[in-house]
């Protein structure tokens, strides 16, 4: 059978700066049977410069704020915050997780999380890989924007700082809020895990519906991260590309029977079918009254429902044998 999938519920921003409604994400995501819920720690003011313009998506997604500097600062939550997101996290029986943005939040969050999300943002943030790389922790590396040469430099900075191959999974995604299906390009998954050996992949989906992930975890992903609000109306970055709770719980339960459907990959009679090869299945009849002695030839032998005599793929080697019992048309030859 498959491996169950790790399925990163991304809360991400979509808390909008507000403790309780984070609050609120952890409760649908593991309504949901989501195994991970995960946000997003920065400090803005270590993030990001206070002119830096916004993405075009952000800028249609979001209101009352011109630059990255104000719209982040208006959806930072604190350190303290995180602390008590942790906690509830662990009440609710689901995974905690938050990706950090710059060093200072990466080194509070070792002490919340046993493994780190690295965003597609910092892939070519070298210092900062191998800071994350210090505290020895299985990564997930995001790839949004990136070439096989620049995953190639990310995963040697990593394991120049101590990771090895096997603490890694690589996310394929494309970095815009919502992905044209176009842009897709899943494919370039199995790409990934081709050109580094050893290496986990994973899809990280930014798509509009639940089509994409569910398709990246027939083709191998081994996580899955999708964003969701609990309203997409909601004014903010990132709600109009994400799921709501229903299409969560949706996805969640479309991606558990895809890995039961997957099966082992033996080719063998399911149980199941067992009891329906002898109704499907033909075996060798006579077509025409046959004459104890008579020989069996393609004249008077035709092949017909059931499947309970001698199956047709013996059809050369009963013909031309001798009847040794009188057959009626219809009547199977034994």
């Amino acid at each position: 059978m498959a491996q169950k999938t790790f399925i990163i519920a991304e809360a991400g921003v979509n808390h909008n700066g507000d403790i309780k409604l984070a609050k609120a994400l952890i409760d649908a995501a593991a309504e949901a049977g989501a195994d991970c819920v995960k946000f997003q720690t920065w400090k803005t003011e270590l993030l990001v410069t206070p002119t830096a313009k916004m993405a075009q998506y952000q800028i249609e997604n979001t209101s009352n704020t011109t630059t990255q500097f104000e719209m982040l600062k208006s959806l930072e939550l604190s350190y303290t915050d995180f602390v008590e997101l942790k906690d509830y996290c662990d009440n609710k029986n689901i995974i905690f997780m938050s990706t950090p943005d710059e060093t200072q939040s990466a080194t509070f969050l070792n002490n919340l999380q046993n493994q780190f999300k690295i965003g597609s943002g910092e892939l070519t943030n070298l210092p900062f890989l191998s800071h994350i790389a210090s505290f020895r922790k299985p990564i997930i590396l995001s790839t949004g924007m990136s070439n096989l040469t620049e995953i190639e430099l990310a995963l040697n900075t990593l394991k120049t700082s101590g990771i090895t191959i096997d603490m890694v999974t690589i996310l394929h995604a494309t970095t815009q809020y919502p992905t044209p299906m176009q842009e897709v390009n899943l494919l370039a998954m199995n790409t990934i895990k081709n050109a580094f050996p050893g290496v986990k992949v994973g899809y990280s989906d930014h798509t509009l519906g639940i089509e994409i992930p569910i398709a990246a975890v027939a083709m191998g992903a081994t996580i899955i991260e999708k964003h969701f609000t609990l309203d997409k109306k909601m004014s903010g970055p990132d709600h109009k590309a994400s799921l709501n709770p229903v299409e969560l719980c949706e996805m969640v339960s479309a991606i558990r029977n895809l890995e039961v459907a997957l099966g082992t990959g033996i080719k063998e009679p399911s149980i199941s079918e067992l009891q329906n090869i002898p109704i499907v299945r033909k075996s060798i009849v006579a077509s025409k009254p046959i004459s104890k002695g008579q020989k069996l030839t393609e004249d008077n032998l035709t092949v017909m429902r059931p499947g309970t005599g001698i199956p047709p793929s013996r059809w050369s080697e009963i013909l031309g044998t001798t009847a040794n019992m009188d057959y009626q048309p219809g009547e199977l030859i034994k």
